[in-house]
């Protein structure tokens, strides 16, 4: 896995609102109306993070989930992040419908 460029990252953060880079670090704060709203878009995450065998680090208190992604093995920011962030978006959504 290679770790993308500053200008492949800030192409890609044009299409996912909401997130930044932090400390090396794809970085986005996501808000819900409650607690069971965050564990169950935590859950459906979780699963989808498993299968691409890439985890998130994240914490969560009541309605709020503060996530950060990045490739370990790549030392930074890979597609890996970049695909795991839209599923996060696109669950999200859906979490808002």
């Amino acid at each position: 896995m290679k770790k993308l460029s500053t200008a492949e990252v800030n192409r890609a953060l044009a299409s996912l609102p909401g997130w930044a880079v932090k400390r090396g670090k794809l970085h986005r704060t996501f808000k819900f109306d409650d607690f069971v709203q965050a564990f169950g878009w935590m859950t459906s995450v979780a699963l989808c993070a498993q299968a691409a065998n890439h985890h998130p680090e994240w914490f969560n208190v009541y309605g709020t989930v503060r996530v950060e992604l990045t490739t370990h093995d790549a030392g930074g920011i890979s597609s890996r992040d970049l695909k795991l962030a839209r599923s996060m978006q696109r669950l999200a959504a859906k979490v808002a419908a």
